[in-house]
């Protein structure tokens, strides 16, 4: 059988499920997938269809009824059926053969619904009736009705005798339940004609680089976590404690993309499932270009898979050779500073943001030999919040290599330190206090205490003070310097950049 994925056709074996269609595609297990219905699918099971006429479309939702079922059946025969007449009370198309039974009696017709009336009460000359005011009246089929007409209800004011039913298609909306499952088991069958989407694909505007740099930074680990859905958007809050300026900002229609650069949530990403009017507090940082249907389902707590159409374009973390050919993948020149060798290691690169490499086409990068670059391991576990300090303050929290500018360092001291940032750690709150400071420890300095956002590198073990300096009561330790430690503290003096990266192993 034939089955779309991804926008590529794939024929699978029939039976096949849901792994069979993803194998070889971007995907995250776990992660939500959107299964689109065939057209013949949808066509059996949705209950609103689009009746184009030579005037316009109109949507009608049909009744869970006989009658209802009856008109569905027939559609392709409804095609090229002209308006006969057209009163203050109704609009009849046709006419046509069914084998509706005769009922005589009067019924009560609502404005915009949809009936059969039986000509002369003869099933032969059957009509499909639109109703344009409330009137009562015996058409030959009873109530007769069929649905009511709830979208494009001003066609029904511009058509005249002559007009064609030019065409009925089911509705395919992204977020009816009816044309699309959304599910997480690969075990879901596949049938003929499916169109399957694992993944959502962002389009970014290249007119809003910082909005642009934050999604490829959150996006960089393949997948994201909707933190709340609505009517009217869906978010992603993974990556909120950012500062982003103001940028180009447009009417948030269905499908675009924007972060919050102001108030409460800034940097959160939102992904628009109904038009919303301009915000100042949206910057447009793009839009979907696959996988609505995925957000127009997904739910809080749920992962999505996401790509953007570009990647980004930083090559820090890697040695001067590969980030050579790295950036050369894109046509951008690399200028070598610092250390030029091939095996040193690129601690910055000038500019950082994807967009500005590539309106410049060249980029500087920085090295500094593989010894400079000094290995950390974080407590994610004990200390979110003095790691999520860290990282913000090192850079750690958007790039592969972190800087610490020394604060103080002078030989013969127990320690050295780096500088913070005051106003954030006055929102560290205390952790639990150390029994015993280790060589190597990293210390932040808490709310608690005049210094607090300082941090330091332990470098002689204490049971009363910690890497900062500061008692058990005003020191959080968020992980633990695994470099070499006289390496760290050789020459060094205030001012200087240590270079650091963590290590996860």
């Amino acid at each position: 059988m034939k089955v779309t994925v991804n926008g590529k056709e794939k024929e699978l074996p029939s039976g096949a499920k849901l792994r069979d269609a993803v194998k070889s595609e971007i995907y995250t297990p776990g992660s939500l997938v959107s299964i689109h219905l065939s057209t013949d699918k949808i066509k059996e099971e949705t209950s609103d269809l689009e009746i184009m006429t030579s005037r316009g479309a109109m949507i009608l939702h049909l009744d869970d009824s006989d009658h209802a079922r009856v008109w569905k059946r027939m559609t392709e025969r409804m095609e090229g059926i002209a308006t006969r007449w057209v009163t203050r009370n109704i609009i009849a198309f046709g006419s046509f053969q069914t084998e509706i039974k005769v009922n005589r009696d009067a019924k009560m017709h609502k404005r915009y619904d949809c009936f059969f009336s039986l000509g002369g009460f003869d099933s032969d000359t059957t009509y499909m009736m639109i109703a344009t005011e409330d009137h009562k009246w015996a058409y030959g089929a009873g109530t007769g009705r069929i649905g009511r007409i709830t979208s494009g209800r001003h066609i029904m004011n511009l058509l005249k005798e002559g007009d064609k039913i030019i065409s009925i298609r089911p509705v395919v909306s992204e977020r009816s339940t009816e044309n699309v499952i959304i599910t997480k088991d690969p075990e879901h069958p596949l049938e003929e004609g499916m169109t399957v989407e694992t993944y959502v694909l962002i389009d970014l505007n290249r007119r809003s680089p910082m909005s642009c740099e934050h999604i490829l930074v959150t996006a960089e680990k393949g997948y994201i976590t909707i933190s709340d859905s609505c009517g009217s958007y869906a978010a992603c809050s993974d990556n909120t404690d950012v500062a982003i300026n103001e940028e180009e900002r447009s009417v948030r229609d269905k499908g675009r993309v924007t972060v919050r650069t102001k108030g409460d949530g800034t940097g959160r990403i939102l992904f628009y499932k109904r038009r919303r009017q301009t915000m100042p507090a949206h910057n447009d940082a793009g839009s979907v270009a696959l996988g609505k249907g995925i957000l127009a389902h997904a739910k809080q707590g749920d992962t999505v898979t996401l790509r953007t159409d570009i990647r980004r374009m930083l090559s820090v973390g890697m040695s001067q050779s590969e980030g050579e050919k790295f950036l050369s993948s894109f046509g951008i020149k690399q200028i070598r500073t610092g250390d030029r060798s091939d095996d040193s290691i690129i601690v910055e690169q000038e500019p950082e943001w994807t967009m500005h490499a590539m309106n410049g086409m060249e980029a500087e990068t920085f090295g500094v030999p593989k010894d400079k670059v000094f290995n950390v391991v974080l407590d994610r576990k004990n200390e979110p919040a003095s790691v999520h300090y860290f990282e913000k303050v090192t850079g750690l929290s958007h790039k592969p290599i972190g800087t610490m500018k020394v604060h103080f360092a002078f030989k013969g001291m127990p320690m050295v330190t780096f500088e913070g940032d005051e106003e954030r750690g006055a929102s560290l709150y205390p952790g639990a206090e150390f029994k015993k400071c280790k060589k190597g420890d990293i210390g932040i300095t808490n709310q608690s205490r005049p210094h607090c956002g300082l941090i330091g590198v332990r470098l002689e073990e204490s049971k009363e003070y910690g890497p900062t300096g500061e008692e058990r009561y005003g020191t959080n330790i968020a992980g633990t310097f695994t470099g070499d430690l006289k390496g760290l503290t050789d020459g060094l003096k205030e001012g200087d950049i240590v270079y650091v990266r963590e290590n996860r192993a």
